[in-house]
């Protein structure tokens, strides 16, 4: 399954659970949808890219977005040293940019929702524009 397709739909459980249930903690957020770190993290970025999803301290709701300049400028970041570096691992992603392994991944996620990046081999790249 391509990274795009995985993240969306663990965006989607994300998406679900807060329509059914309202706003919810990080960590039962977790704890119902059975998302591992990487999932989830990678789900939050794709719903702030989406503009679905907001966060005030540690309890995530849909709505407007107010994760844009924290997660966005995060994944122009991400882009830059992949684009610099070729294939990188989120670990080394993270020491590279100085950034938490969660904030690496939202990053991750945001690119995965304009289906930039793929994940081959335990290691991320940008995807190649064919035009």
């Amino acid at each position: 399954m391509d990274v795009s397709r995985m993240c969306g739909e663990r965006a989607g459980k994300v998406w679900n659970y807060l329509m059914e249930r309202g706003p919810s903690s990080e960590r039962k957020l977790r704890r119902k949808t059975k998302l591992e770190e990487r999932e989830f993290f990678g789900a939050i970025g794709w719903l702030a890219r989406e503009d679905k999803i907001a966060k005030e301290r540690n309890i995530y709701m849909i709505g407007r977005t107010n994760l844009t300049w924290e997660i966005g400028s995060r994944a122009g970041k991400v882009w830059k040293a992949l684009s610099i570096w070729g294939e990188l691992s989120e670990d080394e992603l993270s020491n590279l940019l100085d950034m938490e392994k969660r904030e690496v991944l939202s990053a991750l996620g945001w690119l995965a929702r304009e289906d930039k990046v793929e994940f081959v081999n335990n290691r991320w790249r940008l995807k190649e524009i064919i035009e």
